[in-house]
């Protein structure tokens, strides 16, 4: 693995005090409800969930299958819209905006790495590794240039041209958390990061993830079911009756 002093921090947020950034809301959620239908039947899964995020912290989301990890999580991502309460990012509503600022929102101040790594086997480590700066608007030159020094950094610079389908499992989950890096977000939001790697592979990209959570001031948020995972976060949660309680 690449040194981590090889990484460019200039453009990550300048430091802030965390009990400032906490008192103004730097990422926040508010009065969270979400259900479901199955059935004919409604399923309340989140009531009323409140979540304050300050910057550089890292939060595990920890427990049973089915109480609203992940929804939680799609939700904090702007992938899914609650049925009520706010998403407040320095103290604006995310969720007021439309459909198109909100992707640009989302492309550019958040990262996601999911359970399965979601790549494009065809094309190579850097081309996928590119696509969230291109999307962004940068040229391809410049798309490319991040690409290749978040793909060093992670350890992945004798596999820039590979085809991402020749990679190992631990290679493709570096991709894909290069991928999720490369824009440099404020929130990193990880699904199970690991579930589908061995002992060795998951112990290497937790270790990535935690060092990267560090170098970049990004606000980290895992659901894991990994509590050695859990043990190294500023502090762990969970949801019980769909209410956010500290684990």
């Amino acid at each position: 693995m690449a040194n981590s002093a090889s990484y460019d921090n200039s453009q990550q947020p300048a430091a802030v005090d965390h009990q400032q950034a906490q008192t103004v809301g730097w990422f926040r959620a508010r009065n969270m409800v979400k259900s479901f239908r199955n059935g004919g039947v409604s399923i309340d899964v989140l009531k009323g969930i409140q979540l304050n995020l300050t910057i550089g912290e890292s939060v595990a989301i920890v427990g049973a299958s089915g109480i609203g990890k992940s929804t939680l999580l799609h939700i904090l991502g702007t992938l899914d819209r609650p049925d009520s309460g706010t998403l407040e990012f320095k103290g604006e509503d995310v969720f007021k905006y439309d459909d198109i600022k909100l992707a640009r929102f989302r492309n550019r101040t958040i990262g996601f790495v999911f359970q399965f790594h979601h790549l494009l086997p065809e094309f190579s480590a850097l081309e996928n590794t590119m696509m969230p700066a291109l999307i962004s608007g940068l040229s391809k030159p410049e798309a490319a240039a991040l690409a290749e020094e978040i793909l060093v950094r992670v350890g992945l610079q004798d596999r820039l041209q590979h085809r991402v389908g020749k990679l190992s499992g631990g290679e493709q989950q570096r991709v894909a958390l290069a991928r999720a890096l490369i824009l440099k977000p404020a929130v990193l939001l990880a699904d199970e990061p690991t579930g589908n790697l061995d002992n060795a592979n998951s112990d290497q990209v937790h270790q990535l993830i935690l060092e990267l959570n560090q170098e970049l001031s990004m606000t980290l948020v895992v659901v894991t079911h990994n509590m050695e995972l859990a043990s190294y976060m500023s502090r762990s949660v969970t949801i019980a009756a769909g209410q956010l309680q500290s684990v």
